[in-house]
Parts: structure tokens; C-alpha cells; sequence
């Protein structure tokens, strides 16, 4: 009989266990076997940082030197020598894992409120882990052009200003003048959000005086000193003169301040109106109208329009305040603690709530845009067609309610399916509306809609499964009970 080739073959032996190796490491996750690379030259495995400095003397030098060099070698990495090899590994199984042995303040799953996305679990994307000639060992400068600057590494800030756009100076110079990038806090608070040296507007006012008589006179001598900036003006670029928001309230466009401002007097703003309801409805009086006849009426609706949106200028149409998610969370802080969960929907997370709520008043329950399944389909169905705004760059959906980036659906890469007679979904003949009784279609066999899988804000796991889910067989045998279990 045949030896087999792994008996009788040394070369397709070790090729074998190269593979099954391989194998291995995969099974276990990847990451959970690190065999570090092979050093160049055989090493005592009890080799010390004396035997490491003699090569690499330069990686204790330079002008921001890593304060572990000075702990050892072995403090971070680990020999391995295996017969006639030679390999050198962190200690951990990556480098992350290695930086929050030391740095466990950095640790992203207890910090509050937005972290930088690359200090989630990349630090070596930014820091140089020995040394570098730059301050808190940067890989480069926060300064200077796109090949100087390390942030412009992924951020495209202040690179491709419109023609007839303007472009704030202080990119020039450096983006650490304004930001510290491992600052976090309170979260919908812009000073933690964007990771700011310190809020607004004293950040502003380092460098713009106030009492300078310019900018009292670009301001119609209405106070500002203790405005928040960015309402109005984008800290890095705009396409309109003087750092102007995207959107802009008309009054304020056309620099028509006395429509809404009379003359200041002691220093405060003075309405040409009462109260800042009464003014906003000399144009808005639909708005008024709407919320005081709603069949389901937005308490948050009822006070001042202030309460929730700029009267100048915003980053998003409508002009809410703070933004189009935290000025809803404020209040529905139910809502506020599905942050918790891994994943997020797009619309109610980061495009705004009002994307499928009404924030005025309207006529269904929750105060919701459409009907059962109307609601999800406007979005996820490929019979919707989003209308184009081609002058504003917009689309729109609900029949011009809600406006949208016009790259909304690509750059989010919306799933969208086609319904049939009830069905399409997540199969050709699931049904994803209540099926009915065939002998009396007035009778609901079995009730169902979008929400009987999936929850509208957040989940668990990929595709917002009820009970946090994960999607797969046994999701389904929920329901199917009995009708799937030959399928694995």
C-alpha cells in the first residue's frame, strides 16, 4: 500500500501544517494567534533591551520619545525563538490591546460621548509606538498642506473650497489650535462632540474680538459676543462668502435683520414682536395653524420656535438646533439610551428623526409620515422615487416633506427590495404585510409588518432584528416553527 504524501514527503509535511496552521488561526478568529515577524537574526529568547538597543538605538531618539522605551523592550514585545527561527511579537494580540495596558483612560468602550474613529482601535494610524519628531509621537504634523498634515490624512477639510466659497484661516494654522483629539464628554455637547480645546463661543473669541468695530458692524451692531458661532458660520469651509451655513433663513440670507431685530438696547436683543413665537408666525402662520389643529399634537411644538430651531442659519435644512437627532434626544431620552446598541438606523441616528416623524403635528399615530409599511417602503422600496432638488442638490421623499443629500441612498447604501402582492422579503414569497384569510379576505390570517422582525431606531446585531437577534435559521424558527427544521 501507498504511503501517504504527509508520511513520506518532508516539503508537503511542513506544507501541511503551514495550512493547517492557517486554518487555525482562523478558527480561532484571526487575530488570536500572532506569530510576529521573523527577526533577521537569531536571538537568545531571554534577550534583553541592551541586545535590542545595539540595532535599534534609533527608536529611543527623536524629539517625542514613547515613555515605555524607557521600561524596556520586553515591556511591550516578547522573543519567540523555535529551533533555528527567531520571531519578535507584542505581548498582546494587537497593538490596541497593548496601548490600553498603559493608556486604559483611552479604553472606547468606557469612554462618554464620540470618540475619534481612530482611536477606537488603530492608535499606531496616528502615534509612531517608539518615537517621532513630532509631539505626542504623531506619525506627522497637524499642520501644513494635505502631504504635511496628518489629520488631512483622512479629513479632505479645507481642500476643495468652491470658487466663489470662503475658507477660515485658522486651518492654516493647524487643526490642534482648535482641537484636542482624545478630548470626550457629555455627548450633543459641541465641545466633546468635535473634541474642541473649549467651547463656544470663547474658542471664537481667542482670536475674533468682539469689540472690534468691523465685526460689530458686519453683525447690524447686534449683540453677539455670547452667540454660539457656528449657528451661523462653518468653522472650515463654505460656498457661500464669510464661512456661511448651508442653510440659511431668508431674512438672514437677504440681510434684512429689521424684519425680526429692532435697535439693541443695553446690550440685549430686542424682537420687533413680543415673543419669538409671535414673530415666527408672521411668516409661518401654516406652522402655527398645524400645531394647534393636529390630530396627534408634539408637545415639544408648543412653546417658543427657538426652543428647537436657529432663526439665522444650520448645517441641515429646517434649522434645528444643536442637530436634527440631539434636538429630538433632549426630550426623548428613551430614545436617547438606544445609543447603547450596537446598530444604529441611519435616519433616526444620524439624518434626524424627522425623517419619519412629523415634528409639527400630524394625523397618525406617533406622529409618524405614512401608514404601516408605506413608511419603511419609502426608503426600501424600489417603487419609491425619490424626487430631485437638481438646484439644491437635494432629493426629497413623502412627497416633498422630507429633504435629503442628494447621494443619501448610495452613500448609505439603502437595502431595497421590490413587494408583490405582499411579498418580497427577505425571500420572493415571504410576506412582509398581514396575510389575510382565503376564503374571507376581510379576516387577517396572520398580522404582519415591518416591525414584526425589525426594530425601527437600533438593535443587536446587522439588520435590527426584534429581541436583538442576529440574523440566520434561528431567528426565523421563531416563527416557522417545525416548518425549517430539516435546513441547518
Amino acid at each position: 500500500m501507498k504511503a501517504s504524501a504527509t508520511n513520506s514527503n518532508p516539503t508537503a509535511v511542513s506544507g501541511f501544517l503551514a495550512r493547517a496552521l492557517v486554518c487555525l488561526a482562523l478558527v480561532l478568529g484571526g487575530s488570536a494567534i500572532s506569530f510576529g515577524a521573523t527577526h533577521p537574526v537569531p536571538l537568545d529568547p531571554k534577550a534583553d533591551t541592551s541586545t535590542c538597543i545595539a540595532c535599534h538605538e534609533d527608536k529611543t531618539k527623536g524629539k517625542a520619545v514613547h515613555s515605555a522605551i524607557a521600561m524596556g523592550c520586553t515591556s511591550c514585545h516578547e522573543v519567540r525563538v523555535n529551533k533555528d527561527v527567531t520571531r519578535v511579537k507584542l505581548i498582546t494580540t494587537t497593538p490596541y490591546a497593548l496601548c490600553l495596558t498603559c493608556h486604559a483612560d483611552k479604553n472606547a468602550a468606557d469612554i462618554q460621548g464620540r470618540v475619534h474613529s481612530p482611536a477606537v482601535r488603530e492608535c499606531v494610524k496616528c502615534h509612531d509606538p517608539h518615537s517621532s519628531e513630532y509631539k505626542n509621537q504623531l506619525l506627522k504634523p497637524t499642520s501644513g498642506g494635505e502631504k504635511e498634515n496628518l489629520c488631512l490624512s483622512c479629513h479632505k477639510t479645507g481642500l476643495n473650497v468652491p470658487e466663489k466659497g470662503s475658507r477660515h484661516a485658522a486651518l492654516d494654522m493647524g487643526c490642534d489650535t482648535c482641537h484636542t483629539t482624545h478630548k470626550t464628554g457629555e455627548p450633543g455637547k459641541m465641545e466633546f462632540d468635535f473634541h474642541l480645546t473649549k467651547a463656544i463661543p470663547a474658542l471664537c473669541l481667542d482670536c475674533h474680538d468682539a469689540k472690534d468695530a468691523n465685526l460689530a458692524k458686519a453683525h447690524r451692531n447686534q449683540p453677539f459676543a455670547t452667540a454660539d458661532c457656528v449657528t451661523c458660520h462653518d468653522p472650515h469651509q463654505s460656498a457661500s462668502p464669510k464661512l456661511m451655513q448651508a442653510f440659511t433663513h431668508p431674512p438672514f440670507a437677504d440681510k434684512q435683520c429689521e424684519t425680526c431685530h429692532a435697535p439693541a438696547k443695553d446690550g440685549k436683543v430686542v424682537l420687533t414682536e413680543k415673543d419669538p413665537k409671535a414673530l415666527c408666525v408672521t411668516c409661518h402662520d401654516d406652522k402655527a395653524k398645524l400645531i394647534e389643529s393636529a390630530k396627534v399634537q408634539h408637545p415639544g411644538a408648543q412653546g417658543d420656535c427657538t426652543d428647537c430651531h436657529n432663526p439665522h442659519a444650520g448645517r441641515t435644512p429646517g434649522l434645528p438646533k444643536t442637530d436634527a437627532v440631539n434636538i429630538c434626544l433632549s426630550c426623548h431620552t428613551d430614545q436617547a439610551e438606544l445609543l447603547k446598541k450596537k446598530v444604529h438606523h441611519q435616519p433616526a441616528f444620524v439624518q434626524g428623526c424627522a425623517t419619519c416623524h412629523e415634528p409639527h403635528g400630524g394625523s397618525r399615530p406617533r406622529l409618524l409620515r405614512a401608514d404601516g409599511n408605506a413608511l419603511c417602503l419609502e426608503c426600501h422600496g424600489t417603487s419609491a422615487k425619490p424626487a430631485k432638488l437638481e438646484s439644491e442638490h437635494l432629493i426629497t421623499i413623502f412627497n416633498g416633506q422630507v429633504k435629503l443629500p442628494e447621494d443619501y441612498f448610495a452613500k448609505n447604501q439603502i437595502f431595497r427590495f421590490e413587494v408583490k402582492y405582499g411579498l418580497g422579503h427577505p425571500t420572493e414569497k415571504h410576506p412582509v404585510e398581514d396575510v389575510r384569510d382565503p376564503v374571507d379576505q376581510t379576516k387577517v390570517k396572520s398580522a404582519m409588518n415591518c416591525m414584526t422582525c425589525h426594530q425601527p431606531h437600533a438593535g443587536g446585531a446587522r439588520a435590527m432584528l426584534v429581541k436583538d437577534s442576529k440574523p440566520g435559521l434561528q431567528f426565523c424558527r421563531g416563527c416557522h416553527k417545525g416548518q425549517i427544521e430539516g435546513v441547518q
